[in-house]
């Protein structure tokens, strides 16, 4: 699509090409994440939750297993992967071919989800362990940008720094950092709703665009966030809306993933979006 990077990503050796949108849908096997439409904890739930986002044009699953909202309550590493293992299992038994990430920032976390349960994509939400959640400190033993490297898998790399100028400096490192240690595949995040005000998540959106002098792929996440509803008012199950305007503006200005709740409802933006910019 004319806009987007011409780049490729290997997911265990099978190429996904990135120059056209792709829709990432969210499953949370946890019990408190902010949308609770998001939320599947049983087997029946996973397993439809997961053929529904494959049905409705998702090409990309996120398993979640620990909540990153604020406030979110904190889970040990052995819980976060019980519920993973339970959910992983699952959704490869019933979507095998589908590219599946695991959202988490435990290096540990993302070597078992890799090697023991077929994860394609680790989606770290601390920058490696940088910054933490959201800039509250992580105590990992291990390095997750050393753990992703030696795994060989695309790697989704978070900011929560709240200005473009401090983005794009701290993302050059952290690029530079992953590419001395073997990383292949890197796909930038800019981190709406994470350690930002509502105006600065708003100038980022503005902004998005210069994030492509990377040359990387961006993945967008605003899904239902609060910086809809707390300008628009309502609240998480009122944003489908405000999602859907700010998904279109996403793609506009060079997000080659959008992760998202609401699969068919993003997939339509998609196809509109490519339509108006087709040459």
């Amino acid at each position: 699509m004319k806009g987007l990077l011409n780049y490729t990503i290997n997911v265990r050796g099978r190429l996904v090409d990135l120059s056209e949108p792709q829709v990432m849908g969210i499953l949370n096997c946890t019990p408190d994440s902010f949308y609770a439409g998001s939320r599947v904890q049983t087997e029946t739930a996973i397993r439809e939750r997961a053929n529904q986002i494959i049905s409705e044009g998702g090409t990309m699953i996120d398993v979640g297993a620990f909540s990153t909202r604020p406030g979110g309550e904190q889970v040990s590493q052995e819980e976060e992967m019980r519920r993973l293992s339970f959910a992983l299992k699952l959704v490869r038994e019933e979507q095998p071919y589908a590219v599946v990430s695991v959202d988490t920032f435990r290096p540990d976390v993302a070597r078992m989800s890799v090697e023991e349960y077929g994860a394609d994509i680790i989606n770290d939400v601390s920058e490696g362990g940088i910054t933490g959640i959201a800039n509250v400190p992580l105590h990992e033993a291990k390095n997750m940008f050393k753990t992703v490297a030696k795994l060989r898998v695309p790697y989704i790399l978070m900011s929560v720094k709240p200005t473009l100028h401090d983005m794009l400096l701290a993302f050059a490192d952290e690029v530079q950092q992953l590419r001395d240690l073997g990383a292949k595949d890197i796909i930038l995040d800019p981190g709406f709703g994470f350690g930002k005000t509502l105006e600065e998540n708003y100038r980022l959106m503005n902004e998005m665009d210069k994030l492509k002098v990377l040359e990387l792929p961006i993945l967008v996440g605003i899904s239902r966030k609060s910086m809809i509803y707390k300008l628009v008012g309502g609240d998480p199950t009122t944003a489908l809306n405000g999602t859907t305007v700010l998904n279109t503006l996403a793609l506009e200005r060079g997000a080659s993933i959008l992760r998202v709740h609401d699969v068919k409802e993003c997939v339509e933006v998609t196809r509109m979006v490519k339509q108006l910019m087709t040459d």
